[in-house]
């Protein structure tokens, strides 16, 4: 797009990417887990086990699939051309959404500790409202990242 009143050489040889639907089918996937995250922590601080259960072991599957569908896109633009090394903007997004993913698949560890403690009777109230918010927190990251990407 560039600056108003400029021509496209304003913006050098940044090009953008395009907006393919699994960027955002991932974007809602990420919110999913999000809430799953939520739906756990409301089940751990009122001792409903089942719904602790079943809302951890989905937020930690939405999780793994927010990765895989990230790795998909990077797939499906490096098929279409659009490599790190060809223009700043690629460049840009392959680094920021590489380290978002590494920030998840950190969260993901600490999930995995929190579902071991489900399996020795541990008390996971801590663990699980720490992801959460940790969760909650790379949610708004990736919003601002998105609308950042999008809007260049």
């Amino acid at each position: 797009m560039g600056m108003p009143g400029m021509g496209h050489d304003a913006m050098g040889d940044w090009r953008p990417m395009p907006e393919p639907p699994l960027l955002w089918i991932n974007s809602f996937v990420l919110l999913l887990s999000s809430i799953a995250w939520e739906a756990a922590r409301v089940g751990a601080r009122q001792r409903r086990a089942d719904l602790m259960r079943r809302a951890l072991f989905g937020a930690g599957a939405l999780g793994i699939l927010f990765l895989a569908g990230q790795l998909m896109l990077w797939r499906e633009f490096s098929l279409a051309g659009y490599f790190a090394s060809s223009n700043p903007a690629n460049a840009f997004f392959y680094l920021i959404t590489a380290l978002h993913g590494l920030h998840l698949a950190g969260g993901l560890f600490f999930w995995v500790r929190a579902v071991l403690g489900l399996r020795t009777g541990a008390d996971v109230l801590l663990p699980i409202e720490l992801c959460a918010v940790y969760w909650h927190f790379l949610l708004l990251v990736w919003i601002l990242m998105l609308g950042l990407l999008i809007s260049t």
